[in-house]
């Protein structure tokens, strides 16, 4: 698929367009975006095992696996927080780099944190400031597009939950992020 633009999107950009657009009430008179096209047919099987196998194959891929649930940080938590007696145990500062960039820094640095432990981060996108935007470019992208990107459900393994930061954090401009324990596999 290409944007716009002529460039060719990302398998998350059509995730999220196609999750935006699933959540947009058509205007009056207007008819409902167009749902996702079918899979295209499958080859036909000689056999019946044959038969079975696409059968299954098919469904494999119909259903994909469902993503852990997102909850919100806890009171408790985020009153330490506010407080100072919880401290942030990494921080990440994404403003100021291009939006896949900054997607593939965050995806690195969650990845990290989580295997090292840490239970809290700071992801620092910036508030995009009142300036003008130069050659049709929007302000504040990293801000709107690192809530979806947290949710997504190539993230959702990671994130346990996200919130704006305090003030002393950064306000509208960071998100604590609260990670998922990574789990151990046993002998």
């Amino acid at each position: 698929m290409r944007s716009r633009r002529g460039r060719t999107l990302s398998e998350a950009d059509i995730a999220l367009w196609r999750q935006v657009a699933r959540s947009v009430k058509p205007l009056p008179g207007r008819a409902p975006l167009e749902p996702e096209p079918p899979p295209p047919p499958a080859a036909p099987a000689a056999t019946e095992t044959s038969i079975l196998v696409v059968a299954a194959a098919t469904v494999a891929k119909a259903v994909p696996p469902s993503a852990p649930p997102l909850a919100p940080i806890e009171r408790r938590l985020r009153t330490q927080l506010r407080r100072g007696q919880q401290g942030i145990e990494a921080s990440i500062d994404l403003h100021g780099m291009r939006q896949d960039e900054a997607h593939l820094a965050l995806r690195g640095f969650l990845r990290r944190e989580q295997a090292r432990g840490t239970r809290i981060c700071l992801v620092v996108t910036g508030k995009g400031g009142p300036a003008p935007a130069l050659f049709g470019e929007e302000r504040g992208v990293l801000r709107r597009m690192v809530p979806h990107w947290l949710r997504l459900s190539e993230l959702r393994p990671l994130v346990l939950g996200f919130e704006e930061a305090e003030q002393r954090h950064g306000g509208s401009g960071a998100l604590y992020v609260r990670l998922r324990r990574l789990r151990e596999h046993g002998p």
